[in-house]
């Protein structure tokens, strides 16, 4: 019996995809495109159900500078509504905040009803840079992660769905990644001074990591690690986890049809000079 296309297709995108993992070498961009595609669908469900039920969704990525945080957060954000989906990404804190509980310039960004809020980064920055960079005492680290299993809890008990990621890269990763910002024009404004700094702290930045993880990986609120060497792999797998962790619906909703409209034709007095923009491309 001879296989649809759509059943070839599937079977090619399979064998590619054995092929990829078998070898050990980074997934086909055909393969991530073809299975990105899918996991946006199941995104749009998501955000149309957080919509309709009211429900609010938190999600915190963490990890090493280079570990490819940006990019997954991107490739979420590609076919969904920044409407319902808000990305919170703070800048250092001001003298204000500085002299504030360290938790409450975070509280105003959490999600409300029909949200999705998702932190580059996130109130762990006390745990991560600011322990590693001396930007806060060890006593101040250490009491925020004596407090943060307690702020969390409340969020969960609040009804908010948390969810926490650390993206884990390879040192020699790490470095091709920083290294290929220097001279590329596009990528430059992600090299900052701080990370160049940070970069010799690998060691620092481990037991950081180590210390967080075992203060704060609670049952209503675990650390979920992504291997992200492959970033296409990390996003995909990351995507489909998260889709994993909400419980989730397909909204019914009616089939939508075009009204019928009428086009004039331009009118005899209507001499406006348009001003196009210069057609270069």
């Amino acid at each position: 019996m001879k296989k649809s296309k759509k059943a070839r297709e599937s079977e090619e995108d399979l064998s590619e995809t054995n092929e990829a993992e078998a070898q050990g070498g980074p997934l086909k961009r055909k393969v991530y495109e073809k299975e990105l595609k899918k996991l946006h669908i199941e995104l749009v469900k998501l955000q149309e159900w957080v919509r309709h039920t009211g429900a609010k969704v938190c999600i915190v990525f963490e990890g090493r500078d280079g570990a490819g945080k940006g990019g997954t957060i991107k490739a979420i954000l590609e076919r969904v509504s920044p409407r319902t989906f808000r990305v919170v990404a703070l800048p250092a804190p001001t003298e204000r905040e500085k002299s504030q509980l360290y938790v409450q310039r975070y509280i105003p960004h959490f999600p409300a009803a029909g949200e999705i809020v998702i932190f580059d980064r996130s109130w762990y920055n006390r745990a991560g840079v600011e322990r590693v960079m001396g930007f806060c005492s060890e006593e101040q680290a250490k009491k925020f992660l004596d407090a943060a299993p307690a702020v969390e809890k409340a969020m969960v008990e609040s009804g908010i769905i948390l969810l926490k990621y650390w993206l884990e890269v390879s040192p020699d990763e790490q470095t091709r990644r920083l290294e290929a910002r220097v001279d590329d024009g596009r990528k430059i404004w992600k090299l900052s001074p701080m990370d160049i700094k940070s970069y010799a702290r690998w060691d620092d930045y481990t037991k950081a990591r180590d210390d967080m993880f075992h203060a704060t990986d609670t049952a209503w609120a675990p650390w979920y690690v992504a291997k992200s060497d492959d970033k296409k792999r990390a996003r995909l797998n990351i995507i489909r986890h998260l889709l994993s962790k909400v419980p989730y619906e397909k909204v019914p909703r009616e089939k939508v049809k075009l009204p019928k409209r009428h086009v004039a034709k331009p009118r005899e007095n209507d001499d406006f000079a348009f001003r196009f923009i210069p057609e270069v491309y």
